[in-house]
This record gives C-alpha cells, sequence and structure tokens, in this order.
C-alpha cells in the first residue's frame, strides 16, 4: 500500500531480530517448492537480507509500502479459504482455491507503481486514518460514515481533507462484498438452470460461464481478503501510521518508522501459520449490514493501536519477540477469521439476490424453471 510508507527520512525503526522460525508442516502450503536445495538456500539468504535491511531503512521508496507483507496476506486468504464450513460449494474449499486466494489477496499490493493515474486511485483503498477521537482527519466518524464515497469525499472536504488523504479502506471493504454477494448469485443462478433446462446450447454456454464465474469469485475473494487483511492492521487505521507522528505524545511512543518493518519481516521471521489458525475466532458470519460489520471492524483494529505502541515501548518486537509474534498472529488471526466469516454471509446474502436488466431474482429461477439464459448471455 503505497500510503503509509510515505517520507524522505531515513530513521531508526524496529530492530527485528533475525532469528528464523521453522517452516512447519502448515506453513508449506504458503511457499513455492524451490527447484533445487541450493536454490532454496540463496532465495532463504536473501530473505534475511531484506529483513536486515528493513531493519536499517523504511525499506520502501519514498511514498511506498506494504500491507501486511506477501506472508500475512497470504495466511489471510489461505486460513479463511481452508477453514470454511462445507455448507458452501466446493470449488470455494478446494487446496487449490485456497492456494489461488492466498496468492490473490497479495494482489492489490502487486498493482503498485503501475501509473500515476492507477496508484494516484488506488493507493487510499488500503488506509483510513482515524484520529484519537475517532474521527476520520476530523470528519465524519468512522461509525457513522456517509453511505457512498461521493458523500464521504463531501464531507472530507468540508473540513479540509479529501479521500485521497483520509483513505478510503471501508468502502474497499463494502464494494468488494457486494460484488462477492453478486458472484456468487450467478453462480447459483447458473447451478439451479442446469438442473432443468434442457436445450444444449444454453446448456453448454450456462456450464462454461459457471465455470468461468468460479475463477471470478476466487480472484474477488482474494481482492476482498486484500482489504480485509489491511484492515485487522492498526496501523492502516489510524493517523500514527508510521510512528506516532507530530501529535502530542506524553507517553513518548516512538516515532520511528515502525510500519513496514512490523507487518513485513518481522511477521516473516517470527509468525507461523499454525500461530495464526490457533488464535482464529468461532464461526460468525455478519448479522449487521456490510457498512455497520465494517465500521466494527475496524474499531476494533484501532483499539489495538495503543498496545501496539506499548508493546513497542516495552521490547515486545525486539528484546523479547514472542510477545510481538503474538500479538501479529492475533491480528493476521481476526483477519482470516473475518474473511472467513464474510464469505459464509456473502453465501447467505446470494441466495436472495438477483441479475440482470430487467432484473432476474434467483428465487424465479428456482422456484418457477425460468431459463435464465437470455438475460445471462444478454440480449443487448
Amino acid at each position: 500500500m503505497a500510503r503509509h510508507g510515505g517520507g524522505n527520512r531515513r530513521e531508526n525503526v524496529i530492530p527485528v531480530r533475525l532469528v528464523r522460525r521453522p517452516v512447519t508442516g502448515h506453513d508449506t502450503a504458503m511457499r513455492a517448492p524451490s527447484r533445487s536445495a541450493p536454490l532454496g538456500r540463496r532465495f532463504a539468504s536473501w530473505l534475511i537480507s531484506l529483513a536486515a535491511l528493513a531493519a536499517a531503512s523504511t525499506l520502501a521508496a519514498p511514498g511506498a509500502a506494504l500491507a501486511w507483507g506477501s506472508t500475512g496476506h497470504r495466511m489471510i486468504g489461505q486460513l479463511a479459504v481452508e477453514t470454511l464450513p462445507d455448507t458452501l460449494p466446493a470449488f470455494l474449499r478446494s487446496s487449490d482455491a485456497a492456494f489461488f486466494v492466498g496468492e490473490a489477496s497479495r494482489e492489490p499490493d502487486r498493482w503498485r507503481d503501475s501509473g500515476k493515474v492507477h496508484d494516484t486511485d488506488h493507493d487510499p483503498a488500503h488506509f483510513v486514518d482515524e484520529d484519537d477521537s475517532g474521527k476520520v482527519l476530523g470528519g465524519p466518524s468512522l461509525d457513522a460514515l456517509p453511505p457512498t464515497r461521493a458523500a464521504y469525499e463531501t464531507a472530507l472536504r468540508a473540513v479540509g481533507a479529501d479521500s485521497w488523504k483520509a483513505g478510503y479502506l471501508p468502502y474497499s471493504i463494502a464494494e468488494g462484498y457486494q460484488q462477492l454477494v453478486k458472484d456468487m448469485t450467478y453462480w447459483r443462478m447458473e447451478t439451479a438452470a442446469l438442473d432443468f433446462v434442457t436445450d444444449p446450447g444454453h446448456r453448454a454456454w450456462l456450464a462454461a460461464d459457471r465455470k468461468a464465474r468460479e475463477a471470478l469469485i476466487l480472484r474477488d475473494l482474494g481482492v476482498l481478503g486484500h482489504f480485509v487483511g489491511d484492515g485487522s492492521q492498526p496501523l492502516h487505521v489510524t493517523v500514527h501510521f508510521n510512528g506516532w507522528g507530530p501529535f502530542a505524545n506524553p507517553k513518548g511512543y516512538t516515532t520511528a518508522r515502525i510500519h513496514v518493518p512490523f507487518e513485513g519481516p518481522f511477521v516473516f521471521i517470527h509468525v507461523s501459520k499454525a500461530a495464526v489458525r490457533a488464535q482464529m475466532s468461532p464461526l460468525a458470519p455478519p448479522a449487521a449490514p456490510i457498512e455497520a460489520w465494517t465500521a466494527a471492524y475496524l474499531a476494533h483494529a484501532h483499539d489495538e493501536v495503543i498496545p501496539l505502541y506499548e508493546l513497542y515501548k516495552s521490547g515486545g518486537f525486539s528484546a523479547d519477540p514472542d510477545k510481538g509474534a503474538a500479538f501479529a498472529a492475533a491480528r493476521l488471526a481476526e483477519g482470516a477469521s473475518a474473511l472467513r466469516d464474510l464469505t459464509v454471509g456473502a453465501w447467505r446474502d446470494s441466495a436472495d439476490g438477483a441479475v440482470g436488466y430487467p432484473a432476474l431474482r434467483l428465487s424465479e429461477v428456482v422456484d418457477r424453471k425460468i431459463d435464465p439464459y437470455d438475460v445471462l448471455f444478454g440480449l443487448d
């Protein structure tokens, strides 16, 4: 994510302790196999060097940083899929799906440096700068955000800010969830139609389109997973996003550039997938509308900002890294649990969905055995 690593100053950062954690059986799915032992060793050596670099600099060009890092985002995507209940379609619960969603969960960070227009628009999707009063840069409060990004922009401009400075992560999550619901509605409709449609041409197209829809669902689930993962990282929901910054600081919290070293090299070295899995919460699909659910989710991440700075102050990321590892694992577990819960919620909500124009409801296809081919293929 480009916004939160910005700045030209080189400052002290978290002194990452260079002790690699062992890779357990739970971790093997996270890593692509090396073609040879020497190559694997060279890759591991490169990663250790990367961590050392993070301990000496910001690890990023001015204006550039990532959210969690590849390891954290991959864990969130994989664990969300691996812990889905068997009430969801089999294609969503396969080992291939877990691998794909884990990789797709990294995708919005890999879009970086696509060009000025692209990056300027997409970079603020990864964060929201909530201040210590619970407001977004002095504008709307997180628990009462306007219903659209246009209204959000208007509210921010009224206090001299804008969504490019403040970030719009809540809307990234809500939009991603709504897209997933729509994807799943299409899949449900095509699956239902294949039970009774007899026209060979219609059946062939419905089957092919459903297969393509499965790939789209996994891709869109991964992209949603990225932003859900961003929302579990406390430094993505605060004005204190990379050190305490130019604010009153009576407790003497660090002003070092801690963002990237915490979410990237520290997680890679000290946090295992098994540790994250162990802290995942029981299944709890969202009961509130996605906007209200997202506000509560991000508010909980914001509650962890002070504990993170206290932990840094007490040496939890240096002298006693086990404490920092437990903290990071808990935050990653919250992200993985949230993505799993949203996936189940989207599947539930898709049962009452509609597609096309004029809209054709899923219930009409299921109950009245209406062939949806014309609506799905398109009559222009």
